[in-house]
Order: structure tokens, then sequence, then C-alpha cells
């Protein structure tokens, strides 16, 4: 299966520097999420990126920019879906706790659904930038998107839409860790935390 990186966001908050390319533990954003879906996958992912920077972040990646005129993460996702055959594997490049077995998970638990995501403790108790989608959902994002719909799960209603359970993912870490999202620099402050609970064995 094939897999992308989602690299969207402005990361105002950073100074407008790419998010992504922001310090953890002496590796970026991105290359953990990069290492973490080859790992899942067998192969590097496609990055999914507009910044006209991107080419230079990891030159061995195929940088695909987004295909529809939309700045939200659904409409990453529709690059994503439109731009392969067969489902793929994504992943925000802001969530550099999230580990290969889950993905693996996910790729295997999938069956039939076109849309296969994980449920979290997080507000809308479901991860839809860590998920697998089929080529079949573009249509579906895509009439969100021109809708105004720009809910990154606004579509599910309109897929054969399952979810790996919260349950099965809390076998793989503590989902507040696992989809833990670095947007700010206090967020990056606590996965400061975190990443340095994780390397000493503490919960």
């Amino acid at each position: 299966m094939r897999s992308a990186v989602l690299a969207g966001g402005a990361s105002t908050r950073f100074g407008s520097r790419p998010k992504g390319l922001v310090d953890l533990g002496g590796r970026t954003l991105l290359d953990r999420a990069v290492d973490t879906l080859t790992q899942a996958c067998g192969r590097p992912p496609l990055l999914i990126a507009n910044d006209p920077g991107a080419a230079a972040w990891q030159p061995d990646l195929e940088i695909v920019a987004d295909t529809l005129p939309y700045r939200a993460s659904l409409s990453g996702l529709y690059t994503a879906v439109s731009f392969e055959p067969s489902p793929v594997l994504v992943l925000a490049w802001d969530m550099p706790f999230v580990t290969a077995p889950l993905l693996r998970a996910l790729i295997q638990d999938r069956g039939e659904y076109e849309a296969f995501i994980p449920e979290s403790t997080g507000p809308r108790g479901l991860e839809p930038m860590c998920g697998v989608y089929a080529p079949t959902c573009a249509d579906a994002i895509r009439s969100c998107l021109t809708a105004g719909r720009l809910e990154a799960n606004a579509f599910y209603s309109d897929v054969r839409a399952g979810t790996l359970s919260l349950d099965t993912v809390r076998r793989f870490g503590e989902p507040e860790h696992l989809f833990f999202n670095v947007n700010t620099p206090d967020d990056l402050t606590r996965a400061e935390r975190i990443l340095a609970a994780q390397s000493s064995g503490r919960p």
C-alpha cells in the first residue's frame, strides 16, 4: 500500500516556518512521519505539500501539490486519494507519536471500508488525519469541499466508513499521546516531555 504525509497548515505559530521542519528529539516532525510510514508500508511515502520549498525538505520523496484550491486538511486528503489508484495510508506530519504497528493494524483491519480511521479520546472521537482511504472517497470529499464543508470527517456519511476501536488502539499506546498534535510552541514543549518520558520508560 502507498502512503502519504500530509504537510498542511500555514504554521504561523512557528513564525511561518513549516512546522514539519521543527526539531523534536534531534529529528524533524517530517522525518518522524516519513520513517513511521516507511516502516508501516515498506516504501517511502508521497509528500502532499504546497510549499515552494518542499523539494528541499527530503529530496528523495515524490512531492504532490494540492489539486484543488482549498486551504484545508480535507484538500490534502483529496489530493492523496486522487493521486493513487488504490487505497492510501495518510498521516499528518504534526503527529510525531503515531507508531508503525498502529498503522499496520489500520491496513490489516480495513476490510472493505472506503475510509478506515482509528478511534481516539480527542474531541471528535476519531483521527481523520491518520487513516486508510480508498480512491472512491474522492467524489465525496470533493463535494464537501465545494459545499464549504471543510471538516476532515465531513464526508464519512457518504462513504463506507469504519473505525479501529479504541480498545485496539490502546494496544499500541496511550491514545492521548499517540495522536498528540504539535501545533504551537507550547505543544512542542509538551511533546518533548512525552518523548523524554517514553525514552525513560515512564508512562
